[in-house]
């Protein structure tokens, strides 16, 4: 042994008090590791020691040295490599990640069906209404600051848990409220917190499982939410005559409880946590074309669910259809997104870029949204429900990949993905009542909220063109 001791050659004392490793034999691949260039790993014999120096008063041999090694080494975990784009864990994760997303933007999706629940037996009126379903959309999006800040710093696990909870419980809460402040409270903001927990940890798992195939990858997770706008009108449309309100609620509950269950043994973090470092990326609004994507998807989502909300209502106040035939069209709307997520997706990895399909769904969509002011009958209703759903379900899918794009270091996915989802979530808060207050004042009619989504999907992929610009220069034709 002492021989062998001998053999081996002198290690020099660390350099980097505050990291515990020298730079100058740090590993090679430190060099290619574009996505995590805060992360260093030294190797050397457990056998081996170093000696107290000046630049290391402590030394690897006492304790405190032993300890700090072992903080050191949590903190940082193991290099996982580049991500593996594809594989049986990595489309797991993403099948697991669209039960989430069934969980939480499918609730969303539906809030339609509610709205026009809660307007009969509550007699409020329709602004009153949406304060519910838009509180849970700021609050899904606004946490996502917190939640994706803290999914970067390893805490993915116990995020999630905690909205999983707190989802559940606002669900079989909301079953047992009789009054509007009750509903307030148990679906608005318990169950607004939960989804905003579960939503922008689970969707920035993605982006660290693939590359190449990162914008289908998002868009089959993002198809969740149109499977859960599918599965939870329809259950409420079933259950609700024969059941009644309340224990429909407690179906759903029980269903949200069985699909998340498996979502918490298996869905794991595949990056090591970043500990260090702010909640905001300040030096991103710096960036033009970050800025400006910021506002255009503020502006977007400002009128995208001004038709989701308030469909079902229109049906039946200025078409005359039964309740049934009303969350019909929800259901189409939202069924038509489980393909307006995956084809939107599918043409910008292999052909056109996140960007370039984005922009024409903003663009139609807006038309979209001025076209539905010159609608009075079913068949209109049906194909308007149908196109709509296909490109607003575009926008939703293919929002994280733009993102993703724009965010080169995985390692702060999170952090500008959370950012965004906070400057969004005071649009998706404000957006629906003013439609609802617009409708109020315009005694019950439906064109003022029908231009003002119109007009600001309008604006906002226009300001989304400027975005692009910013990136490209004036080329139509590149990959972006």
């Amino acid at each position: 042994m002492e021989t062998m001791e001998k053999s081996l050659p002198e290690i020099s004392p660390p350099t980097d008090l505050e990291k515990g490793t020298d730079p100058n034999i740090a590993s090679s691949a430190s060099s290619n590791r574009d996505y995590d260039d805060e992360l260093q790993i030294t190797c050397a014999s457990p056998g081996l020691s170093r000696t107290p120096t000046a630049a290391n008063p402590i030394g690897n041999d006492g304790v405190l040295g032993k300890t700090l090694s072992l903080i050191r080494t949590k903190d940082s975990g193991i290099d996982p490599g580049p991500p593996p784009d594809g594989g049986f864990n990595a489309w797991f994760q993403t099948c697991l990640s669209h039960l989430v997303m069934c969980n939480t933007w499918g609730y969303l999706n539906s809030f339609g069906v509610f709205q026009s629940h809660y307007m009969t037996s509550l007699q409020r009126s329709p602004s009153d209404i949406s304060w519910v379903g838009s509180i849970q959309i700021f609050l899904l999006f606004f946490i996502g600051t917190f939640s994706g800040r803290a999914t970067d710093a390893g805490y993915f696990k116990v995020v999630w848990t905690i909205g999983a909870i707190l989802l559940v419980l606002g669900i079989f809460m909301t079953s047992l409220a009789t009054t509007y402040w009750q509903l307030f409270l148990s679906q608005g903001l318990c169950m607004g917190i939960g989804c905003g927990l579960l939503f922008c940890p689970t969707i920035a798992l993605i982006p660290t499982y693939f590359s190449s195939k990162r914008a289908i990858a998002l868009a089959i997770s993002a198809a969740g939410s149109a499977t859960g706008g599918i599965i939870f009108p329809a259950i409420v449309q079933s259950l609700l005559p024969r059941i009644g309100y309340p224990w429909t609620m407690r179906v759903l509950g029980f269903f949200s409880l069985s699909t998340l269950t498996p979502c918490f043994i298996f869905l794991r973090q595949r990056l090591p946590p970043r500990k260090s470092g702010p909640f905001f990326d300040w030096p991103a609004f710096k960036e033009r074309k970050y800025s400006l994507f910021a506002i255009a998807m503020f502006l977007n989502f400002w009128g995208l669910y001004v038709a989701f909300f308030y469909l079902s209502s229109f049906g039946r106040d200025i078409t005359g259809l039964s309740r049934k035939k009303s969350i019909d069209l929800l259901l189409i709307l939202n069924g038509v997104g489980f393909i307006g997520r995956l084809v939107p997706s599918f043409m910008s990895d292999y052909y056109s870029g996140p960007f370039n399909a984005f922009i024409p769904c903003s663009f139609l969509s807006s038309i979209l949204l001025f076209s539905w002011s010159g609608i009075h009958d079913i068949n209109g209703l049906y194909a308007f429900s149908i196109l709509y759903g296909f490109f607003a379900a575009g926008i939703q899918s293919l929002f994280p990949a733009c993102l993703s794009a724009m965010s080169p270091d995985l390692k702060k996915t999170g952090i500008r993905f959370g950012m965004i989802l906070s400057i969004v979530s005071f649009a998706s808060l404000t957006g629906s009542p003013i439609a609802g207050t617009l409708i109020q004042m315009n005694d019950g009619k439906y064109l003022y909220a029908q231009l003002f989504g119109g007009l600001s999907m309008l604006v906002g992929s226009m300001v989304l063109v400027c975005a692009r610009i910013s990136v490209t220069g004036p080329v139509l034709m590149v990959r972006i």
